[in-house]
């Protein structure tokens, strides 16, 4: 599988799907499946058992994985595509629109 562009705690835009046009903050990313779990996207009702955890029970709310296909990075409030280059000996990402290194 291709290198992942998008690392937890980026602030990624969804580009496709229900959610379409949202926003938030990567959580955790899944390689092998390519999937991302992003703050307040794909949102899923489970109904759970009473356990040691959960006292009650009951209808909670969570985040569910998405594609990684299905969203793209925030770099300045736009969404942008993202490249790698080399920087002193050391391989960094780079915005595609504006050609600035991320981190």
């Amino acid at each position: 599988m291709a290198t992942m562009k998008i690392k937890k705690g980026d602030t990624v835009q969804v580009i496709t799907g229900k959610d379409k046009d949202k926003k938030g903050k990567v959580i955790s990313v899944d390689k092998k499946n390519g999937r991302v779990l992003v703050e307040g996207i794909n949102m899923i009702t489970k109904h759970t058992k009473p356990s040691a955890a959960n006292q009650n029970g009951g209808i909670i709310t969570k985040e569910a994985p998405i594609a990684i296909s299905n969203v793209m990075y925030l770099h300045k409030g736009k969404a942008t595509r993202i490249g790698f280059t080399f920087k002193n000996d050391k391989k960094v990402r780079i915005a595609k629109s504006t050609g600035e290194v991320i981190d």
